[in-house]
């Protein structure tokens, strides 16, 4: 029987390539009509994805652990980034200056395990919480009201994308190039 840890270690060489095609391991880019179609639709279930779901599972690390925590987030299609803001006396603000590598996951709430996964770095936004309220209150009204009473103590971070992974149902995920 196998250990526990060896079942976590993650999957290299001939194990990896070995994976069949739906574990997500050696996927190959094709440019056919069914493929493009398929990648077109996939964009529009992330874009669907980022434009319903209203929280993100954001992890951070330091001293090798992962800190992970639920925040609200808006995504800016346009310019494919995340925005997220936190408090400035919040332990995200030392660990995201000591290093801004992220990872995150948005949580589905509509009774299905649809979600995206995507990482990159978490850096100040030039914007303010203000410039985006309106953006985030449309998500998730309720985050108006935290705005309004501690807007001027919240630092506005932003994570832009270059590609996702986007997990309709189980097994069925696929990585797109944004």
């Amino acid at each position: 029987a196998k250990s526990t840890s060896a079942l976590r270690q993650p999957m290299r060489g001939a194990a990896r390539r070995d994976m069949p095609m739906s574990a997500g391991y050696g996927r190959k880019k094709h440019h056919s009509k069914e493929t493009e179609g398929r990648e077109m639709n996939l964009r529009e279930e992330f874009e669907r994805m980022m434009r319903e779901q209203y929280e993100i599972a954001l992890a951070t690390m330091t001293d090798g652990l992962p800190h992970v925590r639920i925040v609200n987030f808006y995504y800016a299609s346009k310019e494919q980034r995340v925005y997220f803001a936190t408090l400035k006396d919040n332990e995200k603000v030392v660990e995201l200056a000591a290093n801004p590598n992220i990872a995150f996951s948005t949580v589905p709430h509509n009774n299905t395990m649809e979600h995206v996964r995507a990482s990159g770095h978490a850096v100040k936004s030039t914007r303010t919480i203000y410039d985006l309220a309106d953006a985030f209150a449309e998500k998730c009204p309720r985050v108006r009201e935290f705005i309004s009473a501690v807007g001027d103590d919240l630092i506005l971070y932003e994570i832009t994308l270059t590609e996702a992974v986007v997990n309709l149902d189980l097994g069925k995920r696929e990585t797109i190039v944004l």
